[in-house]
């Protein structure tokens, strides 16, 4: 295969799901068998708390929302400054979140929920944190969507995950392609949210570019 066949073929974009309750259930099943695990190799990696840290600063309140949160490893850096709320599908997610929070003598509402039917009113939050998570959702559409519904006009997403790098650089394309291959949806994050006119900007934080930080604002009613 030619080179820059082999580089097309690096930089796919998945196709969503067909059965996407199937898919749902596969990574939730994943997640409640390594919970703990899971929340220690975070704790382990400074890499990974970086990449996160990297959120930290483009949060505003006073209303947060965080999806997906896993362990709470992101929580515990802001939820004494805001009032913070979290949903996240995993059961065994939710307890070790509420378990670290409390070691930090840290409160937020945690709730047992699905980023495609988050259970709260339109325009609730000032702003919506979603990191490392979007390309284990089985409808992106459907979870930018819903996390839009609850953002108050002119509030602000905040999102980190994993893409292919601005400029193409080999290292970071085949880390994303890695991501692509156990499981995740790698997609194109850019065309997703300007198909939701979103005021978007964004930069690489890691590694070499594949790890990308969009902060997003909803732009507020156009007055008549």
């Amino acid at each position: 295969m030619a080179p820059g066949h082999i580089l097309e073929w690096m930089t796919r974009y998945s196709t969503e799901p067909i059965d996407k309750e199937a898919y749902k259930q596969r990574f939730d099943r994943f997640y409640a068998r390594f919970a703990r695990l899971y929340d220690a190799l975070v704790r382990m990696l400074p890499f990974w708390r970086r990449w996160l840290s990297r959120a930290v600063p483009h949060i505003r309140g006073p209303r947060v929302l965080e999806v997906s949160f896993g362990t709470g490893c992101l929580l515990t850096r802001y939820a004494g400054a805001v009032e913070a709320h979290g949903v996240d599908l995993n059961p065994r997610m939710v307890a070790v979140a509420r378990r670290n929070l409390r070691r930090a003598g840290l409160a937020a509402d945690l709730r047992r929920g699905d980023v495609e039917a988050l259970p709260y009113p339109d325009g609730t939050f000032d702003t919506v944190v979603d990191t490392m998570a979007f390309s284990g959702y089985p409808d992106g559409h459907r979870a930018l969507a819903e996390m839009l519904r609850v953002l108050k006009p002119d509030g602000r997403l905040v999102l980190i995950d994993v893409g292919y790098p601005t400029d193409g650089n080999r290292p970071a394309t085949w880390l994303t392609r890695l991501w692509m291959l156990s499981g995740d949806l790698i997609r194109d994050m850019d065309a997703l949210f300007a198909a939701f006119d979103l005021d978007v900007s964004h930069e690489a934080i890691g590694g070499w570019g594949s790890t990308r930080l969009w902060v997003a604002t909803r732009p507020p009613p156009a007055r008549g």
